[in-house]
């Protein structure tokens, strides 16, 4: 299992770091032209690029995240097992849930 948690930890940062530079990009982009709140969600509302775009990155952030809290967890306490591998489980579904509605949020028109 360890193998696998090590491959996708690293396929999820390999997807994560484009999305990260290009979601603060955005950012940037959309506070130095001013735009308000509403501008963005106007913009960003009924598209299916968004929705791809917020949807890969919840992805990725949701299976990346665990993994790497479970790690720093079983270096840092005696904390091990499938205790710790549960929890982490449960950690991923919440992040998956909650990334999904804040896409939906976004991209819902």
């Amino acid at each position: 299992m360890t193998l696998w948690l090590y491959v996708l930890q690293r396929a999820s940062a390999l997807i994560l770091a484009p999305l990260v530079i290009a979601h603060i990009a955005l950012i940037i982009y959309a506070t130095r032209d001013g735009l308000s709140a509403a501008e963005i969600l106007a913009r960003t509302q009924g598209s299916a690029g968004w929705a791809l775009f917020y949807g890969l990155f919840v992805v990725a952030a949701a299976v990346h995240a665990p993994i790497g809290l479970r790690n720093v967890i079983r270096e840092a306490t005696p904390w091990d097992g499938r205790g710790l591998d549960l929890a982490m489980a449960l950690l991923f579904v919440v992040l998956l849930g909650l990334g999904a509605r804040a896409v939906v949020a976004v991209v819902a028109p």
